[in-house]
């Protein structure tokens, strides 16, 4: 099975509690308005990674890590991938995130849903409302976003731990790359 992806990042402190791998999947038909991330709604762009080579890589730094977060795009609509990462993420003794734009309690009696709770930790959802926008929770831009807790290792205090914020690096070619959640138009004064 193929999984279709813009990015990963092995090591980030700003995707999720803890320091995680992270995942961007590419592919996305819900189309947000004000989406940061308009460059993984093309699901013929990204790049296809069997799904077991997404497995080993995470695996390689599975004790530097407390899981794995899916962002995008929208991981939803590779929902058997994704599924499928998870469960093996959860075998490791790591944790899953996966953010979606599906409202839950709409999809909730899907059959793909019901599999892929078993196997993440967290599921935040809702689209990006750039009228609702709201950065005071974790990980999320507006404040539509809910978070549901499918495991005993999280609970509401988590959204109290944690502070929105950003990572910016600069690679080897001086290409600047920035992950996170906040404000995108107050770094333009940094970067």
């Amino acid at each position: 099975m193929k999984i279709r992806i813009d990015s990963y990042l092995p090591l980030t402190d700003v995707e999720g509690p803890g320091t995680r791998f992270c995942i961007w999947v590419q592919g996305c038909s819900i189309h947000c308005e004000g989406c940061a991330n308009k460059h993984m709604w093309n699901p013929q762009e990204g790049t296809d990674f069997d799904v077991n080579e997404i497995v080993n890589l995470i695996e390689k730094y599975k004790d530097k890590i407390e899981g794995v977060t899916f962002l995008g795009g929208e991981p939803l609509e590779q929902i058997d991938a994704v599924s499928y990462i998870s469960k093996e993420v959860q075998n490791m003794g790591l944790t899953v995130l996966v953010f979606t734009g599906y409202d839950y309690n709409e999809i909730s009696a899907e059959e793909e849903i019901k599999e892929l709770q078993k196997h993440i930790d967290i599921l935040i959802d809702g689209k990006y409302e750039q009228d609702k926008r709201d950065f005071s929770r974790p990980w999320v831009g507006s404040s539509n976003q809910k978070y549901y807790f499918f495991s005993n290792k999280y609970n509401d205090d988590i959204i109290k731990s944690y502070k929105n914020k950003f990572e910016i690096r600069i690679d080897r070619h001086n290409k600047i790359s920035v992950n996170g959640m906040g404000k995108f138009e107050e770094l333009s004064d940094i970067i």
